[in-house]
């Protein structure tokens, strides 16, 4: 078992940057892939990016590559999605993930946190 608890989410202005991190706890974190998505309102949730276990390979949607880094620090059982260039339509409810096998662009993950909000105003 997984416990995953995103924080970092906020209310910024277009152009503005955002880290989200996630904290896992339980089972070895260095084991899994890890994943964000997103999900607006009225709208289905989506991939953003995603991470191999040991942060070798990493993964984005098309809207985000250039703006969005996601990376991983094993020893604290962290992961991050450093956020730049905030535009409005990023706005939505960030979650991360947490899979036993490799990173996938689908939500087909084990675990999942809570969720964190990110607001971008233009």
């Amino acid at each position: 078992q997984v416990q995953l608890v995103e924080s970092g989410g906020g209310l910024v202005q277009a152009e503005d940057s955002l880290r989200l991190s996630c904290a896992a706890s339980g089972r070895t974190f260095s084991s899994y892939a890890m994943g964000w998505f997103r999900q607006a309102p009225g709208k289905e949730r989506e991939f953003v990016a995603a991470i191999s276990w040991s942060g070798g390979s990493t993964y984005y949607a098309d809207s985000v590559k250039g703006r969005f880094t996601i990376s991983r620090d094993n020893a604290k059982n962290t992961g991050y999605l450093q956020m730049n260039s905030l535009k409005p339509e990023d706005t939505a409810v960030y979650y991360c993930a947490a899979r036993r096998r490799v990173a996938v662009t689908t939500p087909e993950y084990d675990y999942w946190g809570q969720g964190t909000q990110v607001s971008v105003s233009s």
